[in-house]
């Protein structure tokens, strides 16, 4: 491809940057656009009630007719979950390996189906021409099979994308990352790299998978009694060292809750993860029949999830399976950031049952997928780029990044440290920022697809910090205007009203004294008169008890 002078290659991330999650990357050449996954990220403890977060896809509906298609980096939820809510609106080709659309045909069954014709599965190694770019994908190491980043050549330069990786030379399907791929063409030449920083503040290199595996076996002989492991559901290495390990000493794995159900069949069928007697899976409904040194239980809830199976295991609420004295308890991940009181919480509900609990610190059984700072470094003189981009991060991690790129000879002008939306524009000689485009987040509670907001969500912080007053009264609706009944004061979250008979006649007369003082201005406007009550009710509510609870006036005419 001959440079174009004129236009410019534009890389925008609409998620994943500035945060862990939601990823979702879009190039856009011309009247080409490529897009790169398509996450999900979990919520903190702000986001009362929000099941999930998705990245706003407002920009690729308004440019939908411009999509050649989307392609998955791998099968994990922050890479794929958003896509059930974000492609139906979007209907445009979809691009992954074996695996990862089978994961994503998976999602889709739990919530709307998606057109067959329009998911394609491609081979690492044979290239795709989707407008004006060319697509190829490149295998990588990570903590799911399948994996792969993408070269995506544009008349301007080549563009590569890492997605997430770690270098992993002792991988556990036998698959290693393509690294003479990436030196070929940093030889040929490589005008930006976009590469995973998650791990940029780690020194030294990540930890191969393996060393697990070595540790699980380790863990698993010294258990007597049934043994719980808590894993993330995509973790397919983990989960086949984990029965590999079971099988050896002789115990039957039982596979608890929906997405480790969900992944565990998919991965099955489609080959990825390897039984050697089908027979050694029993379903949870058996587990009773078995004794406990002969049985490992996999589940979700290694986030301390109040609904995920290990979680009511814990509380002893689950249907068919508890934890019992003796038994243990295995935590083969790290708590995602925020998530710690919660993991914290179900650990001591395990120690308190009796059981023994090991976690990463105890032992290797957790390694991060994600690549450390001399595997960033490799990856960086191997395709030789003229600049660099952080993604996958939070601010500190893309600054992390920006340090090691200095270390390497790129000044910060060569490198580009991204927000939601930001517009990176490329030349074949020059990267610079344009016009940033609509990003954020969608919130996602039950079935409701962004239709919680800000202010939703602000009031409920309010009503969890200090609860609910509703003030009841009923008004003559014509002249002369008089308080038919009430004012009524009712709590909820705010105080025992019962036990607080002084604040609750205090609050009724600063209602009716605030209803009086309208009647006699003779200016009997519901919105103004609400308003008021709230104002003055407030006020004597603060006053009183240094609360600000939500105030709902309801007022009633005769």
């Amino acid at each position: 491809m001959l440079p174009d002078k004129t236009s410019k290659l534009s890389v925008i991330p609409l998620g994943g940057t500035g945060e862990i999650g939601k990823n979702l990357l879009v190039f856009e050449y011309e009247d080409s656009i490529v897009v790169i996954d398509g996450g999900v990220k979990f919520p903190d403890d702000e986001l009362l009630g929000i099941d999930l977060v998705i990245p706003d896809s407002s920009y690729l509906e308004k440019n939908r007719e411009r999509i050649k298609g989307l392609f998955i980096t791998h099968g994990h939820e922050d890479h794929i979950g958003g896509l059930p809510f974000i492609l139906p609106k979007l209907n445009i080709p979809i691009y992954g390996t074996k695996l990862a659309l089978g994961l994503v045909q998976a999602k889709f069954q739990e919530r709307a189906a998606y057109p067959e014709s329009l998911m394609h599965i491609l081979e690492p190694g044979k290239p795709i021409q989707a407008g004006a770019f060319e697509v190829e994908a490149f295998r990588v190491t990570h903590s799911i099979p399948d994996a792969v980043g993408y070269s995506l050549h544009s008349p301007v330069g080549r563009v590569i994308y890492t997605g997430d990786f770690k270098v992993d030379y002792t991988p556990i399907d036998g698959q290693d990352m393509e690294l003479g791929k990436l030196a070929a063409w940093g030889q040929e030449g490589v005008l930006a790299l976009l590469c995973d920083s998650t791990n940029a503040e780690r020194p030294g290199v990540t930890v191969s998978e393996m060393v697990v595996g070595k540790t699980l076996r380790e863990w698993f002989e010294r258990a007597e009694g049934k043994i719980i492991m808590a894993s993330f559901a995509s973790n397919i290495h983990r989960i086949q060292q984990a029965i590999d390990a079971a099988a050896d000493i002789g115990r039957k794995v039982c596979v608890v809750g929906r997405s480790m159900e969900n992944v565990v069949r998919t991965a099955t069928e489609l080959g990825y993860l390897k039984l050697r007697d089908e027979s050694i899976l029993v379903p949870s409904s058996e587990v009773a029949n078995l004794p406990s040194e002969k049985l490992l239980v996999l589940t979700t809830g290694s986030q301390g999830e109040p609904l995920a199976a290990l979680t009511r295991m814990a509380t002893r609420t689950h249907r068919q399976i508890n934890v019992l004295p003796g038994d243990m308890v295995i935590m083969a991940a790290t708590p995602i950031p925020g998530n710690e009181k919660l993991v914290g919480k179900t650990i001591n509900h395990l120690y308190q049952i009796g059981a023994e609990v090991v976690t990463k610190d105890m032992g290797q059984v957790h390694v991060s997928g994600h690549a450390n700072q001399e595997e960033i470094k490799l990856v960086i003189r191997l395709t030789q780029p003229r600049f660099l981009i952080p993604h996958h991060g939070e601010i500190r991690h893309q600054v992390g990044f920006k340090r090691i790129g200095n270390s390497l000879g790129y000044t910060d002008q060569d490198i580009a440290i991204t927000q939601l939306g930001s517009r990176v524009e490329l030349s074949t000689d020059r990267m610079e920022f344009g016009e940033p485009v609509e990003a954020g987040s969608v919130y996602i509670d039950g079935l409701g697809i962004g239709d919680v907001g800000q202010i939703v969500l602000r009031d409920r912080q309010q009503l969890a910090q200090d609860g609910v007053v509703v003030v009841v009264a009923a008004i003559s609706k014509a002249k002369p205007y008089r308080i038919l009944s009430g004012p009524d004061i009712i709590s909820r979250g705010f105080t025992f009203m019962k036990e607080a008979e002084t604040l609750v006649d205090g609050a009724k007369a600063e209602v009716l004294n605030t209803l009086e003082r309208q009647i006699q201005k003779d200016q009997m406007e519901w919105g103004v008169i609400k308003a008021n009550i709230r104002d003055s009710l407030g006020k004597y509510l603060w006053d009183k008890t240094r609360r600000r609870p939500m105030i709902l006036p309801v007022l009633l005419t005769h």
